[in-house]
């Protein structure tokens, strides 16, 4: 545990050291050391250098209202939203989104994707398919924890919580920063989130100055400026400095900050304009919180992700929501298939489309891939109150950046948007995908201690994505 005291006596040789007991979001300083090799500054052959975003859509968003609309469906199975024409000659989306739609020629969609699951859980972030672990925990194994000399970890999750505190916290589906045989080297760095981080540092300062973002940030750079004079940090073992980089370093810092972002820039990601106090629908019961995260939360933890790839972190993962706002049954708990589109699927077109903007403004669009996909599909047909419910056999799956082809439309399904109309494309193929984004496979073969990891890039990834 860290104390920071708000008190005259400053900081003891004894209070810093006791930062050799801290566990940092899932990281253990054991573990640090132990990951520090696979971590230098210069990625070693049989690594890209380029990061992941997994924007985890939970719920299970439907094809049908995404990019596989079926227009000349049955009514019941088509859309129910309406079409919009895209970027690509005879290619439509749902129209919702309408955003994206003009952005279809800068990334690419799966319509043969299906996740085999159609329970809610955590799918594909972590299941047998990941070795138990969370995807990003494959990263780590590879790179290391941490990055050295910045103290960036290299895999992390953020919630809704992460940047905004007037959201509604729901109950998490499974444990995303599950390490599975990985080890508790590879756990996910998880600000503001309730991950170990928050749960193994506490802060001795009034509860006003603690909620004051700023002034803790303020805190933290007094406490900087007393470390480095202390002579205690230059006998610190290679344990406690790290823990020093990942907690002080100001590229952590300045990643998790978002006023140091340009004005312009955040107005851009904005989605708070989709959330609706007074509620969507009767018919739910008391979700509507949920709805209203989604909607204020999705744009910035898009910016977030982008800014911590940006300083090194390697693989983020946004849990959007974890009350599943995608499962539109149109029953007691959930919205029906029009109203959800519009609470969750316009901010959500809104949120990508200003992250391809802006990646693509910075020249990012081959070091970042953004993936975007739930845990399963919608059902073809409608049910009898205008939702849809759950689907194993196919799913939307939208892939951008990072390598990835521009303007695709990879595979296609049955006329009723059922299933694939030949080959299926499964999670495996994604996470192999994902693997051979951010390493050269042939070289990691030749990496002994992560084989475990190359045999899960032995698959073919999925067929035209690069």
């Amino acid at each position: 545990m860290l104390t920071i005291s708000d008190g005259k006596s400053g900081l003891s040789r004894r209070d810093f050291l006791t930062i050799g007991s801290l566990g940092l979001g899932g990281l253990t300083l054991s573990s640090l050391l132990s990951g520090r090799a696979g971590a230098a500054n210069e990625p070693p052959s049989h690594v890209t250098g380029k990061s992941v975003i997994f924007l985890f859509q939970q719920g299970g968003p439907s094809q049908f209202e995404t990019f596989d609309p079926k227009p000349d469906a049955p009514d019941g199975i088509r859309t129910v939203t309406g079409t919009v024409k895209t970027s690509l000659p005879g290619v439509y989306f749902g129209d919702a989104m309408s955003q994206l739609a003009k952005l279809a020629h800068k990334f690419t969609v799966v319509r043969s994707f299906q996740t085999n699951n159609a329970g809610h859980n955590l799918e594909p972030i972590v299941s047998a398919d990941t070795l138990g672990a969370n995807l990003g925990g494959l990263y780590s194994r590879v790179v290391g924890a941490t990055r050295s000399g910045s103290g960036m970890p290299t895999n992390a999750v953020l919630f809704p919580q992460s940047v905004c505190n007037d959201v509604a916290k729901g109950g998490a589906r499974g444990d995303i920063s599950a390490t599975g045989s990985l080890g508790q080297m590879c756990a996910p760095f998880i600000p503001g989130g309730g991950g170990q981080l928050q749960k193994n540092m506490r802060l001795n300062l009034p509860r006003d100055r603690f909620e004051d973002r700023k002034r803790l940030l303020s805190a933290f750079d007094q406490l900087k400026g007393q470390v480095e004079q202390m002579e205690t940090m230059r006998s610190a073992d290679e344990i406690q400095g790290q823990a020093y980089e990942l907690l002080l370093g100001a590229k952590v810092a300045d990643a998790l900050d978002l006023s140091k972002e340009d004005a312009a820039v955040i107005a851009r990601y904005d989605t708070r304009g989709y959330a609706r106090p007074d509620g969507w629908s009767k018919a739910t019961r008391g979700k509507n919180g949920y709805y209203t995260g989604q909607a204020k939360s999705i744009g910035k933890l898009l910016l977030m992700a982008r800014r911590l790839c940006e300083a090194g972190c390697g693989f983020v993962t946004i849990h959007a929501d974890y009350e599943g706002v995608w499962d539109m049954h149109a029953d007691g708990n959930n919205l029906n298939m029009v109203d959800g589109m519009e609470a969750v699927g316009k901010p959500f077109d809104h949120a990508v489309a200003a992250f391809i903007q802006d990646i693509e403004a910075r020249g990012l669009q081959d070091k970042i891939l953004l993936v975007c996909c739930g845990e399963m599909g919608r059902t073809p047909r409608l049910n009898k109150t205008g939702g849809r419910d759950h689907w194993a056999k196919l799913a939307p799956l939208l892939l951008y950046g990072g390598g990835i082809g521009r303007g695709k439309v990879i595979g296609q399904s049955t006329k009723d948007g059922g299933e694939p109309q030949g080959d299926n494309l499964t999670p495996k193929h994604l996470i192999s995908t994902i693997l051979h984004t951010v390493f050269d496979v042939g070289q990691l073969r030749l990496v002994p201690s992560v084989s475990a990891v190359s045999r899960l890039a032995e698959i073919e990834p999925i067929p035209g994505a690069f």
